[in-house]
């Protein structure tokens, strides 16, 4: 049975953050989002990938056309974007389409920001999560697992990953067009996860040393305080600290905002109006959108970084057709090896059938000449054996490799040439 890979989703090229942090899986919701997948007809197999940039679902599936309608009420079932709205900014891919997404998202060649490392672990993070909740199997456990080899392909043999800078890093240099100097200002962290660590080392490097950190784990608060020498504060606290930070960066998985308009005019109000720069790294977002309607704050969200980087551009384009080759060339390999896959129940079968009829050819020989020594009966098994060896190779070897758009031709000729039972009747 011919299995299609399908990804289905939204990301930054198709949809705006109003729309992806609608649909995104926090950390808490993707185990039982999981669960539900694998209980989808269609669905084969499937991995979740939620992140700032995408919500997007990998599935391998028997049937494609099922699986996409399926996967679009899976993604619209939260009910907190209709079906219709959430149409309107679809993506789906298929077959190689997909497979070459993937590897281009790993390699970072499909981020905002091209180049930028935390993809790639965060896409070994949601194969984990779905490997461990039983919704991953052979073709996407094989599939993700090359994307990974791509991602390290990539950044060895081109120079994407030293001409782009990171999302973090992109913030910063924001932070450094608001502000004449860094030196004197102080940076709150509101979330303690991996964007805001890599936050804070940009900040550092860019001059800043005063640091305050809160998170609703105040054990990882304090951790990362202690590593730049910061202050941590309790979460339920952050707000009285707000006045005493000129670059605040929000990195948390809440559903709601943690800084509303009316409070970022109380705190502006308390800093006696000195600027404020704002960074909001997370979807949903955790900054009200109408805090950049106040005079002397900068609010930035996701979408705003991408044009930071814009200087590179040139270079980076050299070096992203380096690696769109590189990810072509292995969207081929991964592409013989599916073709394969499909073509094993036929092969089997063929080996078995041959393999039954030279054994039973070889015990009637051997009942007719019981005066063979043990060693020359041996020597005509092993002979028979690398005959029928011999013949199978070039056919074998043809029906794991022929393009896939003829593929049920070949494997149909083969089971009707040689009297094969089709697979699933075996």
């Amino acid at each position: 049975m011919e299995r299609e890979i399908l990804i289905v989703g939204v990301n930054h090229r198709s949809a705006p953050v109003e729309v992806r942090e609608q649909l995104a899986f926090n950390d808490g919701l993707l185990d039982g989002a999981l669960r539900t997948l694998r209980t989808l007809a269609p669905i084969e197999e499937g991995v979740i990938l939620s992140t700032c940039n995408r919500v997007e679902v990998v599935a391998a599936t028997a049937d494609g056309d099922s699986a996409i309608e399926a996967l679009t009420d899976f993604l619209a079932a939260g009910e907190h974007i209709s079906r219709e709205r959430l149409v309107e900014h679809l993506s789906v891919y298929r077959g190689r389409e997909a497979v070459r997404h993937l590897f281009r998202v790993a390699a970072s060649l499909d981020s905002m920001v091209v180049g930028e490392p935390q993809i790639l672990g965060q896409l070994k993070e949601f194969y984990g999560r779905a490997a461990s909740a039983g919704s991953a199997g052979t073709v996407l456990h094989r599939c993700f697992h090359k994307s990974f080899s791509v991602a390290k392909r990539v950044r060895t043999e081109t120079g994407v990953a030293s001409k782009a800078v990171s999302v973090s890093a992109a913030a910063v240099e924001l932070a450094c067009k608001i502000f004449d100097r860094l030196e004197d200002k102080t940076a709150m962290l509101i979330g303690a996860g991996t964007m805001s660590e890599l936050a804070a080392r940009h900040l550092l490097a860019h001059g800043i040393r005063s640091f305050i950190v809160t998170n609703r784990t105040f054990d990882r608060a304090v951790e990362l305080a202690r590593e730049f020498r910061g202050t941590p504060v309790p979460f339920e606290d952050f707000r009285r600290y707000l006045q005493m930070a000129d670059v605040i960066i929000g990195s948390t998985a809440a559903d709601e905002y943690v800084l509303t308009a009316p409070l970022a005019h109380e705190v502006l109000r308390e800093r006696k109006y000195r600027p404020m720069f704002l960074i909001d790294m997370s979807v949903p977002r955790n900054f009200d959108p109408a805090i950049n309607d106040i005079d002397n704050v900068y609010l930035y969200d996701v979408d705003d970084l991408g044009g930071v980087t814009e200087e590179n551009r040139d270079d980076r384009q050299r070096e992203a057709e380096k690696a769109e080759s590189i990810v072509e060339q292995e969207v081929d390999a991964f592409w013989k090896w599916l073709a394969g896959l499909e073509a094993v129940p036929t092969i089997v079968a063929l080996r078995d059938k041959i393999e039954s009829i030279r054994r039973a050819e070889l015990e009637k020989t051997l009942a007719t000449l019981r005066e063979l020594s043990p060693q020359e009966r041996e020597a005509l098994d092993a002979m028979t054996s690398a005959l029928v060896n011999k013949i199978l190779h070039a056919p074998i070897t043809h029906l794991k490799q022929h393009d896939r758009q003829q593929e049920a031709f070949y494997l149909a000729a083969a089971r009707r040439l040689f009297g094969i039972e089709e697979p699933e009747d075996q």
